[in-house]
């Protein structure tokens, strides 16, 4: 694996490109953590992540080759985004999300970054939990929370599992602004999905509600339990006394 420096970008006066990115995530490859996070991602026959290709980069490479390539215009993070390759895509997606949060960016150019990455979604290229949970609290969610939760029916109504997570984890900026009527209506559609990966969202973006308003998330919980799946129970639960976990549980 090359050292920090290989994730340098284009040379000093050349706009970086999508393949200047590409070809600074090859040189960090690493092919043993690549057989580690192919397993970890579940890309066998079959698995949520199946036929997805590593190169082996962890996430503080990533994180520091996306840095080093923030000047990158947005055309070039899309194109980036659809790559074969796991961490590019990562890599181009926070990117994406560091140009959607900077202060130097406007409404519309926002609206443009919620627009390509809401298509990059639709046609497959966010496509694993790990690129949803880093990006779409920030750039769908954020989208979400200025201009009206409706904008993400789209994502929600899919039928598609990432895209419907990615309507579930957009809820963060609802819940940490403590509006959390939307927040329950988007867990309430998903309580009968038939993914775990769907029931750990949905747990998830309970507990973080139960952090804030404990007990509303007990009043839902007891008009909810018995329907849920025991997965996202748990999880809504965890910062529960034991007690109360256990009456729970037992449902």
């Amino acid at each position: 694996m090359n050292k920090k420096g290989s994730s340098s970008p284009a040379a000093p006066g050349a706009t970086p490109t999508a393949a200047d990115l590409e070809r600074a995530m090859f040189a960090q490859a690493n092919p043993a953590d690549a057989e580690i996070l192919m397993r970890f991602f579940k890309t066998g026959p079959g698995q949520y992540g199946e036929g997805d290709r590593f190169l082996g980069c962890k996430n503080p490479v990533t994180r520091r080759t996306a840095k080093a390539f923030r000047d990158i215009s947005v055309r070039e993070a899309v194109r980036a985004a659809q790559s074969p390759w796991h961490e590019v895509r990562l890599c181009a997606l926070l990117i994406l999300l560091d140009k959607y949060q900077s202060k130097k960016t406007d409404e519309s150019e926002r609206a443009a970054i919620f627009e390509e990455y809401a298509d990059l979604a639709r046609r497959g290229f966010v496509n694993n939990w790990d690129l949803v949970d880093l990006t779409a609290p920030g750039i769908t969610g954020a989208y979400a929370y200025a201009h009206g939760v409706e904008i993400l029916e789209g994502f929600a109504s899919s039928g598609r599992l990432w895209e419907e997570r990615i309507a579930v984890l957009s809820m963060f900026p609802f819940i940490r602004a403590e509006r959390l009527e939307e927040p329950f209506r988007m867990v309430d559609r998903f309580l009968a999905h038939p993914h775990d990966l769907m029931h750990k969202a949905c747990g998830w973006m309970l507990r973080e509600i139960g952090k804030r308003d404990r007990s509303a998330l007990t009043a839902y919980l007891l008009a909810h339990k018995a329907a849920m799946p025991r997965t996202a129970l748990r999880y809504a639960i965890e910062h529960y006394p034991e007690p109360e976990r256990k009456t729970f549980l037992a449902r």
